[in-house]
């Protein structure tokens, strides 16, 4: 967790500051991004300050998801899109510094993508890296 007291993010789900809410529940509140890759595009917020997934509670993150879930089928019944895309990025890449996941519409040819470095993926499809993952899977339990 971190100081939730200068977090914007912290502001936003509690209602400290104005966002323009669409969901709320006791854990967690669902606002329009201020940039939007989609109309639509909803934020799902903790209201405690999380910064990356591994640090959240199982009720929270439980809530995160069917939040989701709720915010994809409104989308898909109003825009009637392609696809939805639900996203969270961590750690560095986590750039207001409060877990936060994306959920928006996506449409054939809409421009947006992943994009990665070339690389021999091979080499990170391997029986080694399945063992690694397992054992600290377990030991991280």
């Amino acid at each position: 967790m971190h100081d939730s007291s200068q977090c914007r993010f912290c502001q936003l789900a509690n209602g400290m500051v104005r966002s323009l809410v669409v969901y709320e529940d006791d854990l967690v509140t669902c606002f329009l991004s201020k940039e939007p890759i989609s109309e639509g595009h909803t934020l799902v917020v903790p209201k405690k300050p999380y910064l990356d997934s591994d640090e959240l509670d199982t009720q929270t993150a439980e809530h995160i998801m069917r939040a989701s879930m709720l915010v994809s089928k409104a989308l898909k019944s109003i825009y009637h899109p392609d696809g939805i895309s639900i996203m969270q990025n961590g750690g560095a890449f986590n750039d207001v510094g409060h877990y936060h996941m994306h959920v928006f519409c996506r449409f054939t040819g809409d421009g947006f993508g992943w994009t990665f470095r070339k690389y021999n993926q091979t080499q990170f499809y391997t029986t080694a890296v399945q063992q690694k993952l397992k054992e600290a899977i377990v030991t991280k339990r």
